[in-house]
């Protein structure tokens, strides 16, 4: 407190009054009078100086509080009911460290994400990596047969088209994650966007013999949203459905409209999702018990990014052995205020 200059300056002011009083009291009253001026001007300045001393220890606690906050303790709580500046000043304090404590949270998610997903990156990376290496040392043997070395180029293109596919798909989602895609609003007909997203997997689908059924009520349904990006997810979706169900299976493509939103239904009769594994469908690199061998888990996670980011709803229902159902829902604008 002695080191204030502004406490110090205050204190000898007060001081100098006090004795300039009692000797006007003395001069102008007698000693009586100016004895009682020293004793008032005196008690005056304890008093301020008590309550000053008091406030510094007040503020010395604070510092040593705020000290402790700095080296990562969150959890204190400095909060004062009582009323006053400082106690005002308390509660803005301790509503900086909840917030500094929400942030340090997330900082520790994303650390942890940020971990994980390297890691699970780099498994997804190096199992075609090493396949790919050992049949280019195999290509390299003079005495290998060509059907062999044909077979060696194909799996070796696979491989690195799988790569391709999870390089891409993993800039889009980083690209969606960071904020950086700017998704259109625009009136977009459900009939085009099935079309567009069905279109690229008619030929496996022929292959596999599958039947795939489109219809909607009414025919001329809309929706609010961007459709590249949303022909995206429903392309992953619908994927997801033709991996999943075996030759001469059926896939519906089922879509409505009514005033609150516009709904598309995806659903197949194939063999399901396993319950243990539905609650991380949408997981990111998450395989399940059912998981293609050249599955990395990262369509289903794309296509829910997509639909979140443009207010839709994804949900999805299955039982093992009779097929699963995945419902789109975009919302029309008075139902999202």
């Amino acid at each position: 407190m002695v080191r204030n200059r502004e406490i110090v300056l205050m204190s000898l002011f007060s001081l100098l009054l006090t004795f300039g009083a009692a000797v006007a009291g003395f001069y102008a009253s007698g000693p009586v009078a100016g004895s009682l001026a020293l004793i008032l001007g005196l008690s005056l300045t304890g008093c301020q100086l008590f309550f000053t001393l008091r406030r510094y220890s007040a503020i010395k606690k604070l510092s040593y509080q705020l000290r402790v906050i700095r080296a990562g303790n969150y959890a204190l709580d400095i909060r004062d009911v009582r009323e006053g500046e400082l106690s005002i000043l308390k509660s803005e304090i301790y509503k900086m460290t909840l917030m500094l404590s929400e942030q340090a949270e997330l900082l520790k998610k994303d650390k942890r994400y940020l971990a994980d997903a390297l890691s699970d990156i780099s498994h997804q990376l190096k199992t075609p990596l090493t396949s790919m290496v050992v049949m280019t040392d195999l290509l390299g043997k003079p005495n290998l047969a060509e059907d062999k070395k044909q077979e060696f180029l194909r799996s070796i293109r696979s491989q690195l088209e799988r790569i391709e596919w999870l390089v891409t798909s993993l800039l889009k989602l980083s690209k969606i994650d960071a904020g950086a895609v700017s998704f259109k609003c625009e009136i977009v007909s459900v009939k085009e966007l099935l079309e567009r997203a069905t279109t690229p997997l008619l030929i496996l689908m022929e292959l596999k013999e599958q039947q795939l059924a489109i219809q909607g009520d009414p025919p001329e349904a809309v929706f609010a949203g961007d459709l590249n990006w949303t022909v995206e997810a429903i392309l992953n979706i619908v994927k997801n459905a033709v991996e999943h169900t075996p030759a001469g299976g059926h896939i519906r493509l089922v879509y409505a409209e009514n005033p609150l939103y516009t709904e598309v239904r995806v659903s197949d009769d194939g063999e399901g999702i396993d319950p243990d594994d539905l609650p991380h469908v949408f997981e990111r690199f998450y395989r399940g018990k059912t998981a293609n061998s050249d599955s990395v888990g990262i369509g289903l996670a794309m296509a829910r990014s997509i639909l979140v980011n443009q207010q839709a709803e994804l949900a999805v229902k299955s039982e093992t052995g009779q097929g699963t159902e995945f419902t789109v829902r975009f919302y029309k604008g008075a139902a999202l205020k």
